[in-house]
């Protein structure tokens, strides 16, 4: 159904899209060029993104609030969440109403709202196949901690990013460019404050299927004039998956259930037959918690264990783990017998190493340079394809994230995946 639109912005986005190279060898300083589309943003009238969250279009001079109408849907959340609350606010609300929209015309309402802005940075994607052609179609997944809005203006004290950079009018436009841009197959957020009046519309008419699993007691609702609970949400396209399980899952450490979430969806390609297991996380931030974020991965793991029957269904698991490659919960992982393994060490020269960094802000506390965000993956039934490459330090620049030239304290990171021929043969 959305094939066609799909196809209008690949064509327009190819002069944005990031080429497609060979593992580079050591290098960090290259530098990626700005994309030249993006520097012709030009004015024009937001009406698509006015209509996702049911106002007016905006003129010119024309401020959002943080909050809108749908602060309204959370009055009774912010009052009633528990324990036991979150399950009424996971399904989306029913798209059938939704026209469909073309993603070029979204993407150049995104270019017109942020023609004041730098251009964004181009990302090279990273070939990283080790043999010939896959006769399964490629899936893209996209993992993305976009930092909700409310933690962003009211309690993450970025030191050098001024709160122009962070106007929910103009930031939104960002992360729908990055996510338009790399067109992913599942796209798997954390830190979502937005749902319903921004992304669950928008995604849902561009052929996506949202889920959405806010956090029990969310930060978010401790900022005035906030726009309700942040959460994971996972999204895929429905012309690509057919949805057969979903399970929203409540973290628990030491038996006790946590303020931690993660959804778990089993989807069946449509090109394929075959079945795949994406899940979305974000553990407990903050040095200080790492027995918390362990117990929190073995209490994922044994739930993925289940869902998976075994490792018998692929899985990929995206999240911000605020864990490093050193603590506890990132060795469970790499140890499990689901056979995981992270994407992004085969960027390195040895494939066995993490990037530097995910993350890279100043608080008034100080310079936190950190790697946190992963996808896992089945290494025996799956194969990593590509990857999207890292934002530079020149690139970043010396104020960090976020800033006018992009919206979130991390990065995003872009994987592009194929069925093995006979997993079986490599468990």
């Amino acid at each position: 159904m959305f094939q066609s639109s799909w196809r209008l912005c690949s064509a327009l986005l190819q002069r944005d899209a990031p080429g497609l190279r060979r593992r580079p060898g050591p290098g960090p300083g290259r530098r990626c060029q700005s994309s030249p589309a993006a520097a012709t943003r030009r004015p024009a009238s937001p009406r698509l993104l006015a209509a996702a969250s049911g106002a007016p279009a905006p003129g010119p001079s024309a401020a959002c609030p943080m909050g809108n109408g749908t602060s309204r849907l959370y009055s009774a959340l912010t009052k009633t969440l528990n324990s036991s609350a979150a399950s009424q606010y996971l399904e989306s609300p029913d798209p059938e109403h939704l026209e469909p929209i073309d993603p070029k015309e979204l993407l150049e309402e995104c270019r017109a709202v942020l023609h004041t802005r730098p251009p964004r940075f181009q990302r090279d994607f990273v070939d990283l196949r080790t043999d010939g052609p896959s006769s399964h179609p490629l899936i893209r997944v996209m993992q993305w901690n976009i930092l909700a809005q409310a933690l962003g203006e009211g309690k993450d004290n970025f030191a050098q990013c001024p709160l122009e950079a962070l106007k929910w009018e103009e930031r939104k436009c960002l992360i729908l460019e990055e996510i338009l841009a790399y067109q992913p197959d599942i796209l798997c957020l954390q830190e979502v404050d937005h749902y319903f009046d921004t992304f669950q519309p928008l995604l849902s008419r561009l052929g996506y299927q949202g889920t959405f699993f806010p956090k029990p007691w969310s930060p978010c609702l401790d900022v005035e004039h906030n726009n309700g609970p942040d959460g994971c949400a996972l999204f895929f396209l429905q012309n690509r998956f057919k949805l057969l399980h979903s399970a929203n899952i409540r973290l628990t450490a030491m038996r006790l259930k946590t303020n931690q979430v993660a959804i778990a969806q089993t989807l069946e390609c449509t090109e394929s037959g075959r079945q795949l297991c994406i899940a979305v996380t974000h553990l407990k931030a903050r040095t200080g918690w790492e027995q918390l974020r362990s117990a929190q991965g073995c209490d994922l793991l044994r739930n993925l264990q289940n869902i998976t029957q075994g490792a018998k269904i692929p899985l990929i698991v995206c999240g911000d783990f605020n864990a490093e490659p050193t603590e506890e919960v990132y060795k469970h992982f790499a140890s499990s017998s689901l056979n995981l393994s992270s994407a992004y060490k085969l960027l390195s020269a040895d494939g066995q190493s993490e990037p530097p960094y995910t993350t890279w802000k100043i608080r008034t506390s100080g310079e936190c340079r950190h790697t946190l965000d992963y996808i896992w993956y089945s290494k025996h039934a799956l194969s990593v394809r590509s990857a999207l490459d890292l934002l530079t330090e020149e690139q970043i620049g010396p104020n960090r994230l976020p800033s006018f030239h992009y919206p979130s304290d991390h990065l995003s990171l872009v994987c592009d995946f194929s069925f093995n021929e006979d997993p079986d043969a490599l468990l």
